[in-house]
């Protein structure tokens, strides 16, 4: 959302007059997500799946003034959840005008503010700063130091003539930058242990140690971690001490409902119905059938034993696979001249290769990687088939095929292609109903993608056989026949 005018005062003495309270990071924090509590309003949009178990969590934290470690699998959210706290901050706080910790004109940490402040008084410059940019994060890595996360002399200074004792030849890292905001550290295990215990003093005393510096910068700010399990990363841990200075540490989840997951998707996915003025479209349409299937392909792969479950896998496996499936669709339109470009079921086979570099198989499954996720791509879909068409009368399908016909198609087969190989199906709105799609507004391209998500049930479900056949310049293709 664009910002809004940040408020009038500009000197010091203009902010005293407006009647501005000073709040620290934590206070901002807690007063305004009781407020969003209060008015039933949700505390951290855009998290799904996560409102009855690690929201409260952490809402609890942040109302105890805790930091806190978000510990769990990949693709589960952690650094979502991370940057999203900034949406808890005031709009806008003031700071002092040219300020690089950003303090706040009513308390100035640095030696260089606090004789501005003498010396200017309420003329002191003040200006404002967005809660977009009072959150700040860092990756770990095994070369992270401690001049990038608390600081070091800077030589240029010291060329410039300045002793090395004074306080301003220091430069401030990361966490003295985050001074007034949120600091989020991602993959905490994998900095190194010495650096760790250069967190200590942040997260207990408030302060930092700069070389043999007498320099003590009470920093407000709120420091949240993210870790793997460490049973699975093998990279490092997280040392004891500066565990125990954590308030808490919240273990989060993936999504343990097919609802969420499939909200999720769509959530996450760039996968859009914008169109050109001459009305192309920009992506292809994956419909709530496919999205359904990703969904179920994703749950029965957390709990495959042929996956290693430690390891996880990520939401950015189904994120990825409906991204892949609308370039599928966007694919076969630009080499059909389909203006209807809709992924099918069908898509998902050609899909699913590129995918295997996001799981971690068992040691015992080394060349049967192909195997076991195509096994579970079939139960996704008569999961799903069975879900969304339980109960619906397919004789209108099944009776086509009764005299022997067949119906091809492929990843280079049109909708249009596709429908014309039936005269009439008696049903179809039926099927189309069910799944989700209305009558009035039901294009070619979702048509095709119903009737070849009955095909496919119909094979699953041991009413038709089904074939792949190679042709050079068609591509593969696929046919369904009693």
């Amino acid at each position: 959302m664009a910002a809004s005018t940040p408020p009038s005062p500009t000197t010091l003495g203009e902010l005293r007059a407006s009647g501005h309270v000073q709040r620290s990071v934590k206070s901002e924090l807690r007063d305004n997500l009781l407020h969003r509590l209060r008015e039933g309003d949700p505390s951290m949009p855009g998290l799904v799946g996560l409102d009855d178990t690690v929201l409260p969590e952490v809402e609890r934290a942040l109302l105890a003034g805790h930091d806190f470690v978000l510990l769990g699998e990949r693709g589960q959210g952690k650094t979502r959840l991370m940057r999203t706290l900034a949406g808890l901050l005031d709009e806008w706080t003031p700071c002092i005008s040219g300020s690089a910790l950003h303090e706040h004109p009513y308390d100035p940490i640095t030696v260089g503010s606090r004789q501005r402040v003498e010396e200017l008084g309420d003329d002191l410059p003040v200006s404002w700063w967005h809660r977009d940019e009072r959150y700040a994060e860092k990756l770990a890595t095994p070369d992270t130091s401690i001049g990038d996360l608390i600081g070091d002399v800077d030589p240029t200074r010291l060329a410039e003539g300045r002793s090395l004792g004074d306080p301003e030849t220091v430069h401030y890292g990361l966490l003295p930058r985050a001074h007034r905001g949120i600091f989020g550290l991602n993959e905490l295990p994998d900095l190194a242990e010495r650096i760790q215990v250069g967190l200590f003093n942040v997260l207990e005393e408030r302060d930092i140690q700069i070389r043999g510096y007498a320099l003590r910068l009470p920093l407000d700010l709120l420091v949240v971690a993210s870790a793997n399990p460490e049973d699975y990363t093998n990279r490092g841990r997280i040392i004891t001490p500066l565990k125990d200075r954590f308030g808490a540490e919240i273990r989060t989840h993936y999504p343990t409902e097919i609802e969420h997951e499939v909200a999720l998707v769509r959530q996450e996915a760039a996968v859009a119905t914008g169109t050109l003025p001459d009305g192309t479209r920009l992506t292809g349409e994956v419909p709530e059938h496919l999205l359904r299937v990703v969904a179920h392909l994703v749950d029965e792969l957390r709990g495959s034993t042929a996956i290693d479950q430690s390891a996880g896998v990520s939401a950015r496996f189904a994120v990825a696979a409906t991204e892949e499936l609308s370039g599928a669709a966007l694919r076969r339109a630009a080499v059909t001249g389909d203006p209807h470009p809709v992924a099918r079921i069908g898509d998902l086979a050609a899909v699913l290769p590129t995918l295997r570099g996001k799981l971690e198989f068992e040691m015992g499954e080394e060349g049967r990687e192909a195997d076991v996720v195509e096994h579970l791509a079939r139960l996704a879909t008569a999961t799903v088939f069975r879900e969304l068409l339980v109960g619906v009368d397919l004789t209108g399908f099944t009776d086509l095929f009764a005299e022997d016909a067949t119906i091809e198609t492929g990843p280079l087969v049109s909708s249009a292609e596709l429908l014309q190989q039936f005269e009439q199906v008696p049903g179809l709105s039926t099927v189309m109903a069910a799944l989700g799609v209305h009558e009035d507004t039901v294009s070619p391209g979702q048509a095709a993608a119903a009737v070849e998500l009955v095909c496919e049930g119909l094979y699953l479900t041991r009413r038709l056989s089904k074939a792949t056949v190679d042709e050079h310049r068609r591509g593969q293709r696929t046919v369904y026949g009693s």
